[in-house]
């Protein structure tokens, strides 16, 4: 196809891996924040066993998220997005038609190996198309599909779940399933791996010895450690996001416009990237999660509808932003042919980290009967995380 020979497809190529975000991260693993409260009513769920619910998925992405990178570097990204968008339409389809707590846990399960089969090669792929002085900006419009998303969630999926009655939150994961397959579909249309120049190219496959440079590297673990503090604090903080807003009075119809200004804000997070292009990513991902604990301590302290709305909105601007600046980092220290594996290997404890979150922020507000701790807890990992962050090294190369 002419199209692909010619040298701005690479914005089609983000444009095509922000959609596979959108779906994979923004229904399958977002979404639930928004069907949650309906699916926590409707199953009788403790505050413990819901957030659980969604550790399930962050396990499921634990387990696959490297070897999601290292099979994107070896079967190509198009592939391994493709193959994950129809593992996670498969993992949502069978939470929704589950009978009991066990195929739902294995339904989250799946949807979990799925998105990471989707999320890291995708953002490492732009690796490979753009070059260093705009690989931040690039980077960063990929997850921001996430928060289109979340646009979508916010007024829709309460329509969907009340239009179907009692079975309403699980005519929601049927429609997140429908959509998420229809796009892998266009992803394997639409994808490339790399330039069309570079068709002769060796794509040049990731070694044990690459792999072994990736987990002794210093750099990579300072990376993941600020990644496990992102993971805990934002994952705590998003999947009870609708039910804070409940449980301090405010209706299904509020909470999903507030959830709206998540997304909306999260749409202008690819504008970080472009800072981090400027200053450096270390930096910048100091001053995002710094705004993540300012959000936090909000939604614990203050119950002004105006000031949850702005920090709502704050948070998807800068929460949402993150994955983006990894993906930057990691091209920027290990290169494109390592950028795969290596956001492979950080995201791993990103993963860890959304595994803990909302299991200890369910847990504490069985104990303390509110999710105020819950938030404050969320704020001081954001904290622990930013100050590890200015301790980064600017490894953007001045040229290639």
């Amino acid at each position: 196809m002419r199209l692909t020979r010619h040298a701005n497809y690479r914005f089609v190529v983000a444009g095509m891996a922000f959609v596979a975000v959108f779906a994979a991260i923004g229904l399958g693993r977002f979404g639930y924040s928004a069907i949650l409260p309906s699916m926590k009513t409707a199953l009788g769920l403790s505050g413990a066993v819901a957030g659980s619910l969604n550790s399930w998925n962050q396990v499921g992405y634990t387990i696959m998220v490297m070897v999601g990178g290292i099979l994107a570097s070896r079967f190509g990204a198009r592939v391994v997005v493709t193959v994950g968008l129809v593992v996670t339409a498969g993992g949502m389809l069978l939470t929704g038609v589950a009978s009991g707590l066990a195929l739902i846990f294995a339904g989250r399960l799946i949807t979990g190996v799925g998105n990471a089969m989707v999320l890291a090669p995708s953002i490492a792929l732009m690796a490979a198309w753009f070059e260093p002085r705009r690989l931040g900006t690039a980077s960063g419009v990929v997850p921001a599909g996430s928060s289109f998303a979340l646009i979508m969630v916010g007024p829709v999926v309460p329509r969907v779940i009340a239009a179907g009655g009692d079975a309403g939150w699980r005519w929601a994961w049927y429609f997140f399933a429908a959509t998420t397959l229809a796009i892998a579909v266009l992803a394997f249309a639409v994808s490339r791996d790399r330039p069309y120049s570079q068709r002769h190219v060796p794509a040049g496959t990731v070694r044990w010895s690459d792999i072994a440079r990736i987990t002794r590297s210093k750099r990579a673990w300072h990376l993941g450690f600020v990644y496990l503090c992102y993971g805990f604090a934002f994952l705590l903080f998003f999947t009870y996001f609708q039910q804070r807003l409940r449980d301090l009075g405010y209706s299904a119809n509020t909470a999903g416009i507030l959830f709206l200004i998540l997304g909306a804000g999260g749409t202008l997070a690819m504008t970080w990237g472009r800072v981090s292009d400027s200053i450096g990513r270390g930096r910048t991902l100091a001053m995002v999660l710094t705004l993540g604990a300012a959000c936090s301590v909000v939604f614990a302290l203050w119950h002004s509808l105006i000031a949850l709305a702005v920090a709502g909105g704050v948070f998807g601007l800068c929460g949402l932003s993150v994955p983006g600046l990894f993906g930057a980092a990691c091209g920027d220290h290990f290169g494109a042919r390592q950028a795969a594996a290596s956001l492979g290997f950080v995201t791993a404890f990103m993963g860890i980290g959304q595994i803990l979150g909302p299991y200890l922020g369910g847990a504490l507000e069985d104990l303390s009967g509110s999710l105020t701790v819950s938030y404050l807890v969320s704020a001081g990992v954001f904290v622990v995380g930013a100050v590890a962050a200015l301790l980064l090294r600017d490894r953007r190369p001045v040229s290639r």
